[in-house]
């Protein structure tokens, strides 16, 4: 059963399945909406769920360690996924069939199958979806997409993005994250970021990501049977199906800190990262540097959570799609398994990979 569209004086009931690292900012950012209450979290520990809502001052809130249970509560309306990847696909299908609007922590799904599964069972259902590439709010990211839709880069044909970080046991969820049966992928890791930000910066029009329609992609690097069992480095190329060519790598193995570096190409201009050269400024003899919050930190309270879930709230109240839905991830995540199907057999693939 569908959740019904709640007007904007209504609040929307949502529940959080998962009490790690990242739920400490979906709370935080529904709890600031004035359209939203935190009525449900769930997680297999309660004490983890107790610490979530005691820090968050979440009196009145119900804890779960079933997430089914929290599925059947009479005044849940969104549910909010940050568990580990490769559980995303049956906790996705569960709350569409039980008529539930979902945000997901990328990446949505660890195998093709699985990804069908949940984007058939999103159709099926009709509730609303965001894949969380919360990236695509970072300031930068909304100032470049800007410029583009303003033609001060003209007609772009090249996009490259990388992502660069020394993953290791700082990070909270590195102990799952080294296996390859849960991890799969460093792409499905932390690099589909960098992906996304490939197809949304190829997108000409201010919220349109391009789709890819061929990827090429080599695996290597150094790690991979050391301290991670999948390849730490792995590199992209892409066609877009409006012309543009794009290249995209993750790259776990780099000894350096996190970096996330973007590079655009157009007949009137070039961007790097904040720095734009621009025939729209006659006499340019410097890059004009623009001072803004760049994507520079793997911190979660370094990301545009609030402004992500805000637009999110707005298209469930709305009965409008999120240019950032499921529907439109499905794109970002063929290409992924496409690279990895390319690795495998030195051939360029072809997409989509699901009908």
């Amino acid at each position: 059963m569908q959740c019904g569209v709640k007007s904007m004086s209504e609040k929307l009931g949502v529940g959080i399945l998962g009490a790690g690292w990242v739920s400490t900012q979906h709370i935080d950012a529904f709890k600031r909406n004035p359209h939203t209450k935190v009525v449900a979290i769930s997680s297999r520990k309660l004490s983890s769920c107790e610490a979530r809502a005691k820090e968050a001052g979440l009196a009145d809130v119900k804890i779960y360690t079933e997430y089914q249970k929290m599925l059947e509560q009479e005044d849940l309306d969104v549910v909010s996924i940050c568990t580990p990847q490769h559980l995303h696909a049956g906790e996705v299908i569960q709350a569409a069939e039980a008529g539930k609007h979902i945000l997901v922590e990328k990446p949505a799904a660890t195998s093709l199958e699985d990804l069908k599964a949940m984007r058939d069972a999103v159709r099926r259902a009709k509730v609303k979806t965001l894949v969380s590439f919360v990236l695509r709010w970072n300031p930068l990211f909304e100032t470049i997409k800007s410029m583009i839709a303003d033609d001060f880069l003209g007609n772009v044909y090249y996009v490259e993005t990388d992502y660069q970080s020394h993953v290791g046991d700082w990070w909270s969820g590195w102990e799952w994250a080294q296996k390859k049966k849960i991890a799969v992928d460093s792409y499905l890791v932390a690099g589909c970021h960098a992906l996304d930000a490939l197809r949304w910066f190829a997108g000409r029009n201010r919220y349109e990501a391009a789709n890819i329609v061929e990827v090429y992609s080599y695996a290597g690097g150094y790690r991979k049977g050391r301290d991670i069992d999948w390849y730490g480095f792995e590199v992209m190329l892409v066609k877009f199906g409006n012309g543009i060519l794009g290249k995209v790598s993750s790259n776990f193995d780099c000894v350096q800190p996190y970096n996330f570096q973007i590079s655009i190409f157009g007949d009137k201009g070039t961007m790097k990262e904040n720095k734009v050269w621009s025939s729209r400024f006659p006499g340019q003899t410097g890059w004009v540097q623009i001072p803004t919050v760049l994507p520079d930190s793997v911190e979660v309270t370094h990301h545009p959570f609030r402004e992500e879930i805000d637009h999110f709230v707005s298209c469930i109240l709305k009965n409008e799609e999120s240019h950032c839905n499921l529907e439109d991830a499905v794109n970002t995540h063929e290409a992924i398994f496409a690279a990895m199907i390319s690795q495998t057999s030195g051939e360029r693939v072809k997409l989509p990979l699901i009908k």
